[in-house]
């Protein structure tokens, strides 16, 4: 029970409790008792009734069993037909037909009605208890229709959840498709005329590049086979650390070196140890060098770029910075901020924070800050 319908049970005791003692009170020569109590006594009757009537809709049927067998010493009260009106609208409706005699003949025992019988009364007496077991009936019927409303609309709407999240599910079954049928396909082919190029040529920097060219393409369909699995299963990138290819777990050195043969001035300063994040931080940590750098190649050709990574305790702080561009980017290589909005989602699933934008000399700069530990869920 929620406390409003404390407060209201209450009340409703409360005045019901004070009208009766008013009846005592003003009009004690209008209340025949079958054992001729007095005003002292009938008063605690009165107080005891209003105290049991606190608790008519946490226990309806009990409390209008014990408020009729009052209403032997006290006919004529109320107290048995709020009850009545209670059991009607929280108890079960086969009680009734048995509570409603019972209220009614407890009111005529107390009133000694076999030996004084008077028509009229026990006829509105009749009259009242009908009326209240008819308004008890009434809105416990409503409210048991309101709430049966109210389950079907939150029925409804999980189905309509649950329906929604197939559609979702569906669609990315079909994105995996397209993708591995489309992207994989292209990788591949760049993957045997790379392989081919650097069999076929004798010099010595087309082969180094070719051979470059080839393992990107490796790596692509990779990360390409991860994404899908990824989409059609429905988890979270880089939730599950069985997941994370060894070579993305034994550091950043490789991501430098890769950049560094292309031509860019890269270079890496790591401080702490970098075992210790768990795997899902270490692939996130990653991904954001990983993107920082292709979007220097891509954005700032001939700039600079330098790689910090401090492993402090409990989290992982990683800055990415380079230098203005040497030459203007080509407008084919620029993106729209995809990849940026890429990592911030990435970095936010692990719980950590990611800040990227333009430094005072004209160059660019990306911050995350990482937890070392992300909960998986499962038991240790």
């Amino acid at each position: 029970m929620t406390r409003r319908q404390w407060a209201v049970d209450l009340g409703v005791a409360l005045l019901t409790g004070v009208f009766m003692t008013g009846i005592v009170l003003f009009f004690p020569r209008q209340i025949g008792t079958l054992l001729d109590l007095g005003t002292p006594a009938l008063l605690a009757v009165v107080v005891l009734s209003t105290v049991v009537l606190v608790f008519r809709r946490r226990a309806p049927v009990a409390v209008t069993v014990v408020v009729a067998l009052l209403s032997v010493l006290f006919p004529g009260s109320w107290f048995g037909y709020v009850a009545l009106y209670s059991a009607g609208a929280y108890a079960r409706r086969w009680t009734l037909w048995l509570l409603a005699p019972l209220v009614v003949a407890a009111s005529f025992v107390g009133d000694r009605g076999w030996v004084d019988f008077r028509f009229n009364d026990h006829a509105f007496l009749l009259f009242v208890a009908s009326l209240v077991t008819l308004a008890g009936l009434y809105v416990g019927t409503r409210r048991e229709a309101i709430a049966g409303a109210v389950e079907r609309a939150d029925r409804a709407e999980r189905e309509q959840e649950l329906l929604a999240e197939q559609a979702r599910a569906d669609e990315r079954v079909r994105l995996a498709g397209e993708m591995h049928d489309v992207v994989t396909h292209r990788i591949n082919l760049m993957v045997l005329q790379a392989g081919a190029l650097g069999v076929r040529s004798d010099d010595p920097a087309v082969h180094d590049a070719a051979e470059d060219l080839r393992r990107a393409g490796v790596q692509a369909l990779a990360e390409m086979r991860d994404l899908v699995g990824v989409l059609r299963a429905g988890r979270t990138p880089g939730s599950d650390a069985a997941d994370v290819p060894a070579d993305e777990l034994e550091g950043l050195d490789g991501l430098i070196g890769e950049s560094r043969r292309v031509g860019v001035d890269a270079a890496l300063e790591v401080t702490g140890d970098p075992a210790g994040p768990a795997p899902t931080v270490r692939r996130t940590l990653h991904r954001v060098v990983q993107e920082a750098l292709t979007n220097a190649r891509k954005h700032a050709p001939g700039a600079a770029v330098r790689v910090g990574v401090r492993h402090e305790d409990g989290r992982v702080c990683a800055t990415i910075t380079n230098g203005p561009a040497d030459t203007p980017a080509v407008p084919d290589t620029t993106g729209g901020g995809v990849g940026l909005d890429g990592l911030r989602r990435r970095v936010g699933l692990v719980g950590g924070t990611f800040a990227a934008g333009p430094t005072d000399d004209g160059g660019f700069r990306v911050a995350v800050v990482l937890p070392a530990d992300v909960p998986t869920g499962e038991p240790a």
